[in-house]
């Protein structure tokens, strides 16, 4: 769409002296419907659409945007962006290029089963808002006292022109789904769960999460760690972690600080730093033969799929971490020829008002050859951390605490007795290298993952298998 509005900025800036000029129309629109407490808090229509605009002159880089969809609008977005990036050219150090890349031009999108307009707006508010009366029907010793539940769908739709060669045209469905759960035990107090469900696609997507099924069985499986959980083990013990809490450690320990502006310092006040230093790449190691990790935005109807990125470049899996070593950082052009190497294709911006920045997109831990029974059997004492309720990480990606909700004492092979709040807390290297065995099943989880300065919200998603952990204290969180 707007291709010859999109030709004619780029022309246009060439003309204006720029060595590199993009053009990327973005339109994102859809609907989102939230309910709390079974009464609906809004529903409504959501839609951003216009032109980013990017330069290089004179060795500076500069960005605008636009609504205004005109060739007298672009015209003005490339104005002033041209001048942004004169008056800014005395104060770069480094002239900004990219790395030399075989951009695409190409076309492409997600195809739908079942069109989200073809679901009347009623029967999507009618199931949500049965579920505050169908859920508490599964509980026997805690009352639930509040569930949120938000769904969005939505429509990105993107056009790309680049002066040297990129014309990308795409357009990709998503679908999400969030409930967050509060459950109240008359001595015990409260827990709070929040599960959500992501991917591209039409509404079969949704169709197929069973959401009525699948938050039943999870407050159902929630309400005994509540009611009857207790502290686990002081000793070191072998730790069995879900899928959804590896999602979030790769995607926070791996992801985040091997993103290629972290590494550079670029986004040291935005979005954090890294541990990482370029010269550990490709020569120090962070875990054992066990720590692959892999971002990829191919997979078919991921929440963060995409097959070019925002600069024209194809994409392809990225090996982060290749059995324990520090390998593949994520790269734009501009991180990968301050680097020296190629783009591989980490690009991704927002909207139309973002520029592109180095992002993830689905990262996870690659399975192993074990069922969860061959993980846990030869176990005499240990835990089970299948969910998580909080966590966080220091700003250099290192240091990280995890707090488990859905948790188990794992005794003589068999799962036993819940725990309450079990507490992991690691580096990110003894993590990795802490791996015994990994599970075969690899599954995802949805997130929109933050970065920048304006904050940008990108649609991720993180996962894995369930992994072993060798020998590790466990702590407990207050009550």
């Amino acid at each position: 769409m707007y291709e010859d509005v999109l030709y004619y900025a780029v022309d246009y800036a060439l003309s204006q002296g720029a060595t590199y000029a993009e053009a990327r129309y973005h339109k994102n629109y859809g609907s989102e419907i939230i309910v709390r407490n079974g009464s609906v808090v809004s529903a409504g229509m959501l839609k951003r659409e216009g032109i980013g605009i990017r330069v290089i002159l004179e060795g500076a880089m500069a960005f605008s945007s636009t609504t205004d969809l005109s060739r007298e609008g672009v015209r003005k977005a490339v104005d002033k962006a041209v001048s942004l990036a004169r008056s800014s050219r005395p104060l770069i150090k480094r002239p900004h290029t990219l790395s030399d890349e075989r951009v695409g031009k190409a076309k492409y999108e997600v195809v739908v089963k079942e069109k989200f307009e073809d679901i009347a707006l009623e029967d999507k508010i009618k199931l949500m808002v049965a579920l505050w009366s169908e859920l508490p029907r599964v509980l026997r010793e805690t009352k639930m006292v509040s569930l949120f539940e938000e769904y969005r769908e939505g429509i990105e739709e993107k056009t790309l022109i680049t002066s040297d060669g990129a014309c990308v045209v795409s357009k990709v469905p998503r679908v999400f789904y969030g409930a967050n759960i509060v459950l109240a035990h008359s001595q015990k107090g409260t827990l709070q769960r929040l599960i959500e469900f992501g991917g591209s696609g039409g509404y079969e997507i949704f169709r197929s999460w069973n959401i009525e099924d699948r938050l039943k069985e999870e407050v159902k499986n929630i309400e005994p760690v509540l009611a009857k959980g207790t502290e686990p083990p002081k000793e070191p013990v072998d730790v069995i972690i879900g899928s959804e809490v590896v999602g979030l450690i790769v995607h926070e320990s791996a992801g985040h600080p091997m993103e290629a502006d972290r590494i550079w310092g670029r986004e040291a006040a935005q979005a954090g730093e890294s541990y990482v230093k370029p010269e550990m790449i490709g020569k120090e190691r962070i875990g054992n033969e066990l720590a692959t990790v892999i971002d990829d935005p191919t997979v078919p109807g991921s929440y963060g799929f995409y097959l070019y990125d925002d600069e024209g470049v194809p994409a392809r899996p990225r090996y982060i971490y290749y059995r324990g070593l520090i390998n593949e950082p994520l790269h734009n052009r501009w991180s990968a020829a301050v680097f020296g190497v190629k783009s591989n294709a980490a690009a991704r911006a927002m909207d139309y008002t973002s520029e592109p920045l180095v992002r993830m997109a689905n990262t996870y831990l690659e399975p192993g050859d074990r069922s969860f029974e061959e993980l846990i059997e030869d176990i005499k004492l240990g835990i089970y951390v299948k969910s998580y309720m909080e966590w966080n990480i220091d700003d250099i990606r290192w240091g990280q605490r995890y707090v488990g909700l859905e948790s188990y004492v794992i005794r003589k092979g068999e799962i036993a007795e819940p725990i309450l709040y079990p507490v992991l807390e690691f580096t990110t290297k003894s993590f990795y290298s802490s791996i015994v065995a990994k599970g075969k099943e690899l599954r995802f989880y949805p997130g929109t993952c933050g970065k920048g300065e304006p904050a940008q919200g990108i649609p991720v998603w993180f996962g894995g298998p369930d992994v072993r952990l060798s020998r590790m204290r466990v702590g407990v969180a207050p009550r």
